[in-house]
């Protein structure tokens, strides 16, 4: 079947997103054809380039968000008044009230953003685009009257000149997926199916292909993308108005993917729950863990006496969200119990704070243990040393893991945690906090303790510290479940079997006639590969009648053959 591949500052760009699972998905199905519609983030991300891609990659559209020149359109009278009846539909459902309402008006509040986006949609295809007219008076005007409207948000009526200004650009830029030229039967409205790899503007592309051609959505959220606008719309990012007008955008769209997504692919329970509270039906979701190789770690896993049975090892990021902090206290109290304890920190700063993140635990790790201060870089000299990998003590990820009986995860805020599991299959004992899909991962494999807790944390250190034994039968545990749970096999053959679920479900879409005019039924079958060899008498008896067919031997089938344009 041919699959339309929506990202947004993802695959196929060496600085995307998400790249790297995007690029097993696509390599993993090589019996489908896949259709790339990527957008990006940055003129630096175009810059950079694309990834190699496979063969089964039929073409790449791609689209900037951050760049959008004036299109130049001049809207005639009607067309002026369609654009102010939809935008302020779409605005006033913004401005009209929160998640919080009741179910009959979040409903109604859903289906007025829903009919304003196709409208706005349909416009930008009558007329060749939205860009100018988003960016006119009139959207500025009509955004001010629905904030002023009787009912409206208390912030939303708050909301001043430079406010109006901030949120316009904002949704201009949002909404330019809706100006493209992707949706016809030479792009989107030619696929068996669209897999958008987020929510929010990757999804956006799926919906309008799912109005105007009628083709099935399937969203992935790995990072569930309404969590992090909620996370970046700060008190120190915007005015409140700002805030909460964007804040209702955000989360209108994810609704509105929500409700029209033939299925729904979270990577965790956590962004499982986050679906459910926007109103997903449980019905049409399906948990699909991250695949990992593992085969990268397989050495470490095998051999788990290679761990220093005294230290103790935290992998990541280096940012506040992974609070360094609680766990150089926690180790502090670690040495007082076993003073041959050692903590080995590895990894690079990230963010815009990452690096004075980093500057400021160093700081710390050499406050607490100051005896020890003139080796605070250097492993073995100090109790507690920071690296990154590619150094001499961690030349290698799976090195990283294999350098402690221990690995500990310390975050406040966590989706997945990749690390988590990457220790899982390196047969490691794991102490982690419980955020995110921490305890989903771990499953009983691992000690877990409160967020914040230096104390606990550390009493839990102390313990598998003590025992050995424990550790050993947690690692193995560890390791078990991450085989069975979250390999990249089991991650395609998932995909693959919702792929065929999704299009078994839908109507053929594209009527394909013969040389006479008459219609062919089942011309365009949804799975136009079968990359099996068939032997034994089953496959004789199936195969009678086959072009090639020899009694005896075996048969190779061979790809359906379809009609030209079938696909």
């Amino acid at each position: 079947m041919r699959i339309g591949l929506l990202t947004e500052g993802g695959y196929p760009y060496v600085s995307g997103d998400a790249g790297l699972w995007c690029d097993r998905l696509v390599r993993g199905l090589a019996q489908h054809e896949f259709d790339l519609y990527a957008l990006s983030r940055s003129r630096q991300q175009e810059d950079a380039g694309w990834v190699p891609l496979p063969e089964q990659v039929s073409r790449v559209r791609t689209a900037p968000l951050w760049t959008a020149e004036d299109d130049g359109i001049t809207y005639g009278r009607r067309a002026r008044r369609r654009f102010t009846e939809y935008y302020g539909e779409l605005v006033g459902a913004l401005c009209a009230g929160s998640d919080t309402a009741s179910g009959d008006t979040s409903a109604h509040l859903a289906d007025r953003f829903g009919n304003a986006l196709y409208g706005l949609a349909e416009l930008a295809r009558d007329e060749g685009g939205l860009v100018g007219a988003l960016r006119s008076d009139t959207a500025v005007r009509t955004l001010e009257r629905a904030c002023r409207a009787p009912g409206a948000l208390r912030t939303a009526r708050e909301a001043r000149v430079p406010d109006l200004l901030t949120v316009t650009a904002y949704l201009e830029r949002a909404l330019r997926p809706l100006s493209l030229d992707w949706y016809g039967d030479d792009g989107l409205g030619a696929a068996d199916l669209c897999h958008a790899t987020a929510g929010g503007p990757a999804a956006l592309p799926g919906l309008l292909a799912r109005h105007f051609a009628d083709v099935p959505l399937l969203v992935t959220e790995y990072g569930v993308q309404l969590r992090s606008h909620y996370l970046a719309l700060g008190p120190d990012a915007a005015a409140p108005a700002v805030r909460a007008l964007l804040a209702a955008f955000h989360g209108r769209l994810a609704t509105e993917v929500y409700r029209r997504a033939a299925i729904l692919t979270p990577g965790n329970a956590h962004a499982r729950r986050w679906q459910e509270r926007c109103g997903a039906d449980r019905t049409r979701i399906r948990t699909v863990h991250p695949g990992m190789e593992a085969s990268h770690f397989a050495e470490v896993g095998e051999s788990p006496d290679r761990a220093d049975p005294d230290t103790l090892v935290w992998v990541g990021r280096v940012e506040p969200a992974k609070d360094l902090v609680s766990l150089l206290h926690a180790f502090a109290e670690v040495r007082r119990e076993e003073p041959k304890a050692r903590l080995r920190i590895i990894g690079a700063p990230t963010g815009p704070e990452g690096p004075t993140y980093l500057r400021h635990c160093r700081a710390l790790a050499a406050q607490l243990f100051p005896d020890e201060a003139e080796g605070v870089h250097a492993v073995g000299d100090n109790p507690v040393s920071f690296e990154e990998i590619g150094g001499p003590e961690a030349p290698t990820l799976p090195d990283a893991y294999a350098a402690g009986a221990v690995v500990v995860l310390s975050s406040v805020v966590e989706g997945f945690p990749i690390t988590l599991a990457e220790a899982m299959f390196c047969g490691r004992a794991t102490v982690s906090t419980d955020v995110g899909a921490v305890v989903e991962v771990i499953g009983g494999t691992g000690l877990v303790v409160p967020p914040r807790n230096p104390r606990a944390l550390a009493e839990a250190c102390v313990a598998l510290l003590h025992d050995p034994e424990r550790r050993e039968r947690l690692g193995a545990a560890a390791r078990a479940r991450a085989l069975e749970l979250f390999t990249v096999e089991q991650n395609i053959a998932a995909f693959h079997g919702i792929y065929l679920e999704i299009v078994s479900r839908c109507p053929v879409r594209r009527v394909v006639l013969d040389e006479a005019g008459a219609p062919l039924p089942f011309a365009a079958p949804a799975e136009a590969h079968v990359p099996v060899r068939w032997t034994g008498p089953t496959a004789r008896v199936l195969a009678r009648g086959v072009p090639g067919w020899a009694e005896g031997g075996p048969v190779r089938a061979t790809p359906l053959a379809a009609p030209e344009g079938a696909r």
